[in-house]
């Protein structure tokens, strides 16, 4: 039985049944160490601190693992308003092997 070519080369115009999964991707935008107690007295309008800035950059991670940074952006035109990114960089993952 002859093997079928999956891509798995991943060279350009390869296909692969593997290209159409969506897959979830997480943005950041970062964290919080409150108290229980405080945790416990959240109530509706409460702020909570977070532990990055404004105009610092978001973090975006498939699962786990870190995948790139950048900066939110608010979307015009049809999508006004819509939430979005702008990578700004794109990490370097080491190759597997």
């Amino acid at each position: 039985m002859a093997d079928k070519d999956t891509g798995s080369s991943g060279g350009p115009g390869t296909t692969s049944p593997f290209t159409d999964v969506p897959i979830e991707i997480k943005v950041s935008v970062g964290h919080a160490r409150p108290k229980i107690r405080d945790l416990l007295a959240l109530t509706h309008e409460s702020v909570l601190a977070l532990d990055r800035k404004l105009e610092d950059p978001v973090e975006l991670f498939v699962g786990d693992r870190l995948i790139a940074r950048g900066e939110l952006q608010e979307l015009d035109g049809d999508e006004a308003g819509q939430l979005a990114v702008r990578l700004t960089e794109v990490v370097e993952t080491p190759a597997s092997g």
